[in-house]
């Protein structure tokens, strides 16, 4: 078997959690292929060696010797505290020279940002005894700026062929011209995945601060159930409603090529995490999956008599909000009614443009604004087996007295998407938990 393991910052902060991160991949001879990211945060109000990093080239960029060499000596102490914390014989003095090299030749932010990776994975490599690869030689971004998959995949294929074990630091790659290139979001996540893909790895382990997804969030439900196993269907509709453990730039390399992801907790390993898969017999522990959700949201409910008969209505609409670069998250429609839900800060300086568009061409009888509204997403493979799901959620909000703005529900009947008052979305999310999860416990 062949596991690709990711590490993110906070499981790397200090030679305590480096201890932890070596004692996980060495007790599984499958755990071949490492990818860190670069040291996270010791406490609350630490800094991240990344934000440190963007600190000190702004330093060297605008001139300011003593600040940048302050910060750089910072950045030295935090790596030299785990290097002299793990008894390693590792030095990174001429790395750092480097590093200065290229700050003073305004190599750029990218570069800049990247060295927290790069230094993570000398460090890595040597603790563990893996051989360290950087990631500028086998992952590669287009002249456009994104990233080329067939390239990369070929490359790192190739190199890792060679190769029984290896590290390989996380978030950044080069450009056609060999200059450093960080991938814009979920960086580190998305070298775990691309890894696992090129070594065609049995699973991608991600290891986090979080022992894996959580049926709603924990900021608004206290201790909230686990998810046990998710398809990459309801994990994307989850994470594109707000769910925040992994990104979902970094699921479609492995689920292109059929590899589950386990999303663990470095601080408690003992703990199975979370599985996520292509597709699965297994029904869900509950009803639902998962709850997710995001405020700030306006509906444009547009009224039009014989609407329905009218061949081309909705695209005319659509098109006035096309126009202003604005996207839709939901269409709901009657006979004679249609309501598009927009991200409210998107579309309050473009309203009346809009408005005007749809009046001209549109010709609607009536226009009506409804802002500080919340789309919850409702998601769960096993809905579809179960009847009166839509029933209960009426009844939960119904029950706490919050009035629904607007209900739809997806062909594949994966997830049901509600709309309610900002001022209710806590208190919708709630109540939807306690009738799906509290009351099958």
């Amino acid at each position: 078997m062949k596991k690709v393991v990711k590490f993110g910052g906070s499981s790397l902060a200090s030679a305590e959690q480096f201890r932890k991160v070596g004692e996980i991949v060495l007790a599984d001879a499958d755990r071949r292929y490492v990818v860190p990211s670069a040291p996270g945060k010791r406490y609350s109000s630490d800094t991240k060696v990344t934000d440190m990093l963007y600190q000190c080239y702004a330093a060297a960029e605008a001139g300011e010797n003593e600040k940048y060499t302050e910060l750089l000596n910072k950045i030295k102490e935090r790596y030299l505290e785990i290097i002299n914390g793990l008894g390693l014989n590792l030095s990174l003095e001429e790395e750092f020279q480097k590093i200065g090299t290229f700050f003073s030749e305004k190599a750029g932010k990218d570069y800049a940002a990247s060295r927290g990776e790069y230094l993570n994975g000398i460090v890595m490599a040597n603790y563990l005894g893996y051989e360290f690869i950087d990631a500028a030689e086998v992952i590669f971004f287009d002249k456009e700026g994104k990233f080329d998959a067939d390239r990369t995949n070929q490359v790192l294929s190739e190199r890792l062929a060679g190769q029984e074990r290896a590290v390989i630091p996380g978030f950044y790659g080069s450009s056609v011209d060999g200059t450093i290139k960080t991938f814009s979001r979920g960086g580190s996540d998305i070298t775990g995945s691309i890894v696992a893909r090129a070594v065609k790895a049995d699973l991608y382990e991600n290891w986090t601060d979080v022992s894996g997804f959580l049926v709603a969030d924990p900021h608004i439900i206290q201790d909230p159930k686990s998810i046990k196993l998710i398809t990459y269907k309801e994990l994307r509709e989850l994470s594109y409603m707000g769910a925040t453990v992994l990104h979902e730039d970094a699921i479609f390399p492995v689920r292109k090529a059929g590899i589950p992801i386990n999303i663990r907790n470095t601080n408690q390993p003992e703990e199975e995490g979370t599985m996520i898969v292509q597709s699965t017999c297994r029904q869900a522990e509950y009803t639902i999956t998962g709850i997710a959700g995001k405020k700030g949201f306006v509906a444009v409910n547009i009224e039009k008599d014989m609407m329905n008969s009218e061949i081309g209505f909705g695209r005319k609409v659509l098109e006035a909000f096309e126009s202003q670069g604005i996207s839709f998250e939901h269409v709901p429609s009657g006979i004679d009614t249609m309501s598009v839900f927009v991200h409210q800060e998107e579309f309050e300086g473009r309203e009346q443009a809009v408005l005007s568009a749809i009046h001209r061409t549109a010709e609607p009888d009536m226009i009506e604004l409804e802002s500080d509204l919340a789309l919850i997403a409702v998601v769960g493979r096993s809905m579809k087996s179960n009847r009166g799901v839509a029933a209960r959620i009426f009844a939960a909000l119904a029950h706490v007295n919050i009035n629904i703005k607007m209900i739809d529900q997806g062909s594949s009947e994966l997830n049901i998407i509600i709309g309610v008052k900002n001022s209710d979305f806590e208190g919708a999310i709630k109540a939807i938990y306690d009738i799906f999860v509290e009351s099958q416990l």
